[in-house]
């Protein structure tokens, strides 16, 4: 009864001075200083719940200190009680929608305890700045990496008050939100305010709870990765029903728990050697990676291993990657165009052959004149080529004029320097001593067949035979027409010796003398390429003294 007239009186008193005084009175019974409270912010309309482990007990006294004033709770969550908003039971406190006649102290004491334990609740309007900050937790996160955002959550009151947990949902201000609060590769830019939101049914009401992740995304700690080096992802492999193939994996590890292996469809591959279809591993450690091989090996490839994909997956403490790969058969091999390429390189090597037989002089010659080549390296010969007449008993050869014309396109026109007896020799020297002396100084010989009066050096053929021999110089015999027909019987041993010994021309008199006649083409072609480059000079026969 005087309990009852106490708070009586203390209700006329104005609420903040109630509220001081209040707890003034319970320091003053309880005999001891009070203890700081825990202050707890809530957005005004969301649940409150708060469990105290002190005041686990059926005999707990729940007292509340609100602009409201003083109010006494019990154990028993009583309709009054709710329609209030506050439950209390045991060592668990609920205000189902807070609002600002709720802003207070709340303690719970056992009864024969002087010990109490107090809350301060704070309840933030949409207006209050410090509503942002109310049951702010910190999260901390590294790019490239999976990070998950855990949101708060009070178990104890709502499983007592059988109070059920509905769902949650996340939300972030001018961004998009993660679906359940995961990020399988969070990024720098997804640092940030995370809002969530848990709703609870009670009575058949919804209620809410809010709480604010604040996401830090640092770099990444990880400066390498796990990574599958070979094969490339999708890649086919090419192969024959019946063979042995391998096929290998090859990954740089982080670490040695990491693991590769393969997969065929979603079942494992065994290591069993006995299997039609396994894999073994080799694993290299260094200072600075671990690298990792593990080989598909299929003893012979059957149909069905082409109609199944074949996985090689890395599992890594921080990742998982994988490339999946598949067989196909090769091809049958076809004959065909092997055999058209054979028929075309025999065909293109026949007209080469050909071709090159035909044309081989107008070919050498092309290329003489158009790159300018000079034979190589000077051998140490004065002279291109030594022009020796030999007696030729029929009408058939080069009379003085044709001879003077011979030696004069051939130096003037052709640019080679000869060594004429008439002209190069000094008098006075033996006959032989002199041929050979030219011969000497010479890189190649042209016999000469002249008519009616030979040279005097055309006695020595025999002599000359075996220097031609000895030193392996180059000899061109020039023939007649009728020199040819009747070669058998009327040349001498020694000039049949030189005949075979070299390359035949055939001087056909007047039809001869043009540049472009077969004979001057022979005759270059048989002949080495001039030491000096060809000076056109204006020959002293004009075409009426060749034609005469």
């Amino acid at each position: 009864m005087k309990l009852l007239q106490i708070m009586r009186a203390w209700s006329a008193l104005p609420k903040d001075t109630a509220m001081i005084l209040s707890l003034i009175f319970i320091t003053f019974l309880s005999g001891v200083c009070p203890q700081s409270p825990k202050e707890i912010r809530v957005k005004e309309g969301e649940i409150v719940a708060e469990f105290f482990k002190e005041c686990d007990h059926n005999e707990t006294l729940w007292r509340s200190f609100t602009k409201q004033g003083m109010h006494l709770h019990n154990n028993t969550p009583a309709a009054e009680h709710r329609q209030m908003g506050v439950m209390v039971q045991q060592g668990n406190l609920v205000i189902l929608s807070a609002s600002e006649k709720n802003e207070g102290n709340y303690s719970c004491s056992l009864k024969n305890s002087s010990k109490q334990s107090w809350i301060s609740l704070k309840v933030n309007t949409a207006q209050s700045r410090d509503s942002e900050q109310m049951n702010q937790i910190s999260k901390e996160c590294y790019t490239e990496e999976d990070c998950k955002l855990v949101c708060p959550e009070k178990k104890n009151p709502f499983n007592t008050l059988n109070i059920t947990r509905s769902s949650i949902t996340w939300h972030k201000e001018g961004g998009s939100s993660p679906k359940d609060g995961y990020f399988p590769s969070v990024k720098k830019e997804d640092s940030g305010n995370y809002t969530c939101t848990r709703s609870y049914l009670y009575d058949g009401q919804i209620y809410n709870m809010t709480s604010t992740v604040k996401l830090d995304v640092q770099p990444s700690k990880i400066t390498k990765k796990a990574v599958i080096i070979s094969p490339e992802n999708k890649q086919v492999f090419e192969v024959d029903l019946g063979s042995t193939v391998v096929i290998d994996c090859k990954a740089v590890m982080m670490s040695e728990t990491d693991e590769l292996f393969w997969l065929s469809e979603s079942s494992f591959v065994d290591t069993d050697t006995s299997l039609p279809v396994f894999y073994n591993d080799t694993r290299v450690i260094s200072t600075e990676e671990i690298r990792m091989r593990t080989s598909l090996i299929f003893r012979k490839v059957s149909e069905d291993d082409l109609s199944k994909n074949y996985t090689c997956k890395l599992q890594s403490h921080y990742q998982t990657s994988f490339v999946t790969i598949t067989l196909k058969q090769k091809p049958s091999r076809s004959y065909t165009s092997l055999g058209v390429c054979f028929v075309i390189i025999v065909v293109v090597t026949f007209v080469t052959v050909v071709i090159y037989v035909k044309f081989k002089i107008d070919i050498t010659l092309f290329l003489r004149d158009t790159l300018k080549w000079s034979g190589g390296i000077s051998d140490g010969k004065c002279y291109d080529a030594f022009l020796m007449c030999y007696k030729c008993d029929t009408a058939g050869g080069l009379n003085p004029s044709d001879k003077r014309w011979l030696e004069s396109v051939l130096e003037d026109k052709f640019g080679y320097s000869l060594c004429l007896y008439d002209r190069d020799v000094l008098p006075g020297k033996a006959i032989a001593d002199a041929v050979l002396d030219c011969v000497e100084q010479s890189r190649a010989v042209v016999l000469v067949p002249v008519s009616p009066d030979p040279d005097p050096e055309s006695g020595l053929l025999s002599a000359i035979h075996e220097a031609l021999v000895e030193r392996q110089t180059r000899l061109v015999f020039i023939t007649t027409e009728t020199s040819m027909a009747s070669k058998s019987d009327s040349f001498p041993e020694a000039l049949q010796l030189l005949s075979k010994a070299g390359n035949c021309v055939t001087w056909k008199g007047i039809s001869s003398m043009p540049t472009s006649s077969s004979f001057w083409k022979q005759l270059r072609y048989y002949l080495p390429a001039p030491q000096q480059a060809p000076t056109v000079k204006l020959l002293p026969h004009t075409i009426q003294d060749i034609t005469s």
